[in-house]
């Protein structure tokens, strides 16, 4: 435990490599429950303009957080 603190506290071991999976999915649940939420409430009202946002969302939105997670995790990339 001590000798993972000492990396920790001199930076040889990142913390955004470990952490990045979990904002992953927490941002891709996100995305899909805004897309569902979107394509309900435009089939509510009618508005065929909100379905298909809402079918844009849902389909372009966990492709848009995985390439932000990728963009971040390139700024932390060790060799």
């Amino acid at each position: 435990m001590r000798e993972w603190w000492q990396d920790f506290l001199r930076f040889k071991q990142f913390i955004t490599p470990a952490v990045m999976p979990v904002v992953f999915w927490v941002g891709v649940a996100i995305a899909v429950i805004m897309g569902i939420v979107t394509i309900v409430d435009g089939a509510r009202i009618g508005a065929a303009r909100l379905v298909v946002t809402g079918l844009v969302t849902l389909l372009a939105g966990p492709l848009f957080v995985r390439i932000l997670c990728e963009l971040v995790m390139t700024f932390f990339r060790q060799e």
